[in-house]
This record gives structure tokens, C-alpha cells and sequence, in this order.
């Protein structure tokens, strides 16, 4: 799917995923993961960025973070050149250590800052890197020891990660190991992983009734609404193309005319624009699927079943991916 433009506004929590190129490890022993720590300490201190949770896995890490006036792009930019120029020279490698572009997710804070922070110290068990929630208490290499008192570290929101748990530091510290503790039973959690239609919209999938979405946040229709407000989520450059725009390069690729694309069919290749053309306007023009519905009269539960189509025929053609990149240039 092509990239878009990252969102990267002072104050909002994000969520970071960074993995190594081909799944390989970017950190081999506790040297690397210690030297890797330092640098990020330091940057969290000189940068005044919040972090509220981190872990790190052989060939990938996590990371829950809300920076103010240095961006995030800045700070990822000097915490992972400066990881990968240190790797390569310990282990006489050239070349690239992380796979593409870090991943970032904008998070709504009410639904998802504890939920995160959950989530990513729960990583080391999931990964198998340790068997049971008693090694992950000490466990080095996760912000939740920092945060049940096993060791230190100054950069690290700690005392805003258990505030929330309660005023007094033992019944804080009790609370939230609890909560961690709640997460064992509820698996990967892969809602939590990314945003958009299918990860934090699950119950609007059920219903029939989707809100406005954005594929780079994890968050509702409001959230994604008010940053639309703040800020213009578009991609490529220029205005956003409008509907009458993309039902003619819809069109114009399955060779129909207008007409056409409002009918109403089965599996072909009329059904194929149709569900291309609803999944490009929620997903990358993010416009609503009741306004959608309208342009093709049709109502918004058929639009839904019409987006899920959309989703799987784009992921699956690369040449409409290609296409689509094309067109936005």
C-alpha cells in the first residue's frame, strides 16, 4: 500500500514500532541493548519527550512516547542512526539494520494510553523471552521494571504512569501490576498494533457502521475528525481529490463509464470498481461512509461490506497499488 506522510504534532501519544531488515536481531547481547538504552535515555532527557512504556525484542522494540517541541521524526532519526553507525562498527557489517521507515501510530489518549502501556510491557512474555509476570518485574529490558522500582531511568514518565494507579507509591505500584497482570489472559491484542478500518473500528466493522478512519491512527471517528480539523491528513501533494474525482480515474482504469460504476452487480468487473472505489475514498480520501453511500445510492451498511471487498482486492494486486502510488505524484 503506498506510504503516506507521517503525522508528527507536538503532544500527541504515539505509538513506535521499529524492527530489524529481514526480521534480523538489531541487538545481540546486553551490550547492544545496553548502549541502545543509554542513547535513548539521553535523547528522552535532552529532548524533554515523555515515554510511558518501551520494550525491546531481539529484532524489534516498542515504544509509547509524546514528544513536545522536537518531533518525533528528529528524535527517531538520531536514535536509530546512531544505533545502527554503533552496530555496524561493533559487528564490522554495512548496510541498512532496520526494516524500512519506524512505525508510528497517533493514539487517542482516553481509550488507549493504559491499554499501551499494557500491551508493550507485556511484549518480553508474549516473545517468549521470559515464562511467567515475576521475571518480567526485574526483567532489564522493559519500562515495567522501571516502573515496579528495579532499576532506574530518567527519562521514563514513571511517576505519571503510576499516578494514574492511585496517589500513594505502594498502592500505585500494587494497582498497576494488577492491571498488567489483567492483560495476561487476553492475547495479542492486534487491535492494538496499527489504526483504521480494521483495528480500531472492530465493533463499526460489526454494525455496519463505519466512522471516519485514518490507516496512520488508532482512534474514533472523533479523534480522527478533530485532527483532520487540526491539521490536513491528505497524501502526496495538493488538494484532496474529491469524489467525482476518483470515480473518473476509477473508471478510466476498469474502462466503464459513470453509469456504470453506480450499478449495482455481482463478482465482476463492475463490482470490482465499485468496492476499489469505496475502499480509496474511506482509506485514502477519508470521507464518510454515509457520504459515500450518497454519491452512490446506496445505503452505508452496503458500503461496509463494500470497503471490506475493496481492502482485499488493493492489498492483493500490487499493479493497483503501483497505480494508485502513480496517481498521487
Amino acid at each position: 500500500m503506498p506510504r503516506q506522510p507521517r503525522i508528527d504534532i507536538p503532544g500527541l501519544l504515539q505509538h513506535v514500532i521499529v524492527r530489524g531488515i529481514e526480521r534480523t536481531e538489531i541487538f545481540r547481547d546486553d551490550e547492544d541493548r545496553n548502549n541502545f538504552i543509554a542513547r535513548f535515555n539521553r535523547l528522552l532527557v535532552d529532548t524533554g519527550t515523555d515515554c510511558y512504556a518501551w520494550a525491546l525484542i531481539p529484532n524489534h522494540c516498542h515504544f509509547l512516547l509524546r514528544c513536545h517541541g522536537t518531533g518525533l521524526s528528529r528524535l527517531m532519526r538520531r536514535l536509530l542512526t546512531g544505533h545502527a553507525g554503533y552496530f555496524n562498527r561493533r559487528y564490522h557489517r554495512s548496510g541498512h539494520l532496520f526494516q524500512n521507515r519506524y512505525k508510528s501510530i497517533i493514539c487517542e489518549e482516553d481509550p488507549y494510553l493504559l491499554e499501551l502501556i499494557r500491551y508493550i510491557h507485556l511484549n518480553p512474555l508474549r516473545a517468549g523471552l521470559i515464562s511467567q509476570l515475576e521475571e518480567l518485574d526485574s526483567f532489564s529490558w522493559s519500562g515495567h521494571s522501571v516502573i515496579m522500582g528495579k532499576q532506574n531511568m530518567e527519562g521514563q514518565s514513571t511517576d505519571t504512569v503510576l499516578g494514574l494507579f492511585g496517589k500513594r507509591l505502594k498502592s500505585a505500584r500494587a494497582n498497576y501490576r494488577q492491571f498488567i497482570a489483567d492483560g495476561l489472559a487476553m492475547g495479542n491484542r492486534p487491535e492494538l498494533v496499527g489504526g483504521g478500518l480494521r483495528r480500531s473500528q472492530k465493533e463499526s466493522l460489526a454494525s455496519g457502521k463505519i466512522e471516519n478512519f485514518d490507516a496512520r491512527i488508532l482512534g474514533g471517528g472523533d479523534f480522527v475528525d478533530e485532527l483532520q480539523r487540526e491539521t490536513p491528513l491528505v497524501t502526496g501533494q495538493g488538494d484532496r481529490m474529491s469524489l467525482d474525482g476518483l470515480q473518473e480515474q476509477i473508471v478510466a482504469l476498469y474502462d466503464l463509464t459513470k453509469e456504470q460504476l453506480k450499478r449495482r452487480g455481482r463478482k465482476n468487473l463492475v463490482s470490482d470498481a465499485r468496492a476499489l472505489f469505496c475502499y480509496l475514498a474511506m482509506t485514502e480520501l477519508r470521507i464518510t461512509g454515509a457520504d459515500v453511500g450518497q454519491f452512490l445510492d446506496v445505503g452505508s451498511s452496503s458500503v461496509s461490506r463494500t470497503v471490506r471487498r475493496g481492502e482485499k482486492l488493493f492489498l492483493s494486486k500490487t499493479v493497483l497499488q503501483a497505480w494508485w502510488k502513480a496517481l498521487k505524484q
